[in-house]
């Protein structure tokens, strides 16, 4: 913790090797982060190119109160979210009540799907689909969280990872089928 703590200070001073050394520290974690929001390996490195010039100008604003990663973490998310919000893909949205009675989670699994599949599979969902799903099964945000973060309803997150959901269902399905 106290070499964190060094390492910060020095990045707080422009030392261009501790900048270096947080940057190999987290930006392989993050990466992965940023393509689960990526429609491309390329977008991926944008986004985290971007977050990390955010992480080094508001490094001063870190308090402590969590862990340096999950700091960054939290820039990285925050960022993508972002550029996905500059793409508008919140256009033609359907309310949860139109999914709720196609949605069974009866014969479908996720276990021995490895996890690149898995990713190619969420890439395959529409844009918002795919923002909702992350936010809300892998990153762990509540819907409320979701609609603040996206400027949208708490309903149309819920619509989303239905969608979501029922179309990963189909694709999980047609893959044990196929």
């Amino acid at each position: 913790m106290e070499l964190e703590k060094d390492l910060i200070n020095a990045c707080l001073q422009n030392d261009r090797i501790a900048q270096r050394k947080l940057y190999q520290a987290y930006s392989s974690r993050m990466l992965v982060v940023c393509s689960r929001y990526a429609q491309s390996k390329a977008e991926a490195e944008d986004i985290l190119q971007e977050a990390f010039i955010k992480i080094f100008q508001n490094l001063a604003s870190f308090r402590g109160e969590s862990t340096i990663g999950a700091w960054i973490k939290r820039i990285v998310v925050n960022t993508a979210i972002k550029h996905i919000r500059s793409q508008q893909p919140w256009q033609d949205m359907s309310d949860v009540a139109e999914f709720e009675n196609h949605f069974s989670d009866k014969g479908t699994s996720i276990e021995g799907i490895h996890f690149q599949e898995l990713l190619a599979m969420i890439h395959k969902l529409p844009k918002g689909c795919q923002t909702v799903f992350n936010l809300y099964a892998i990153e762990g945000y509540q819907h409320h969280e979701i609609a603040e973060m996206l400027g949208i309803s708490e309903g149309t997150s819920k619509s989303q990872y239905s969608r979501a959901r029922q179309l990963l269902q189909t694709q999980l399905s047609y893959d044990k089928v196929g």
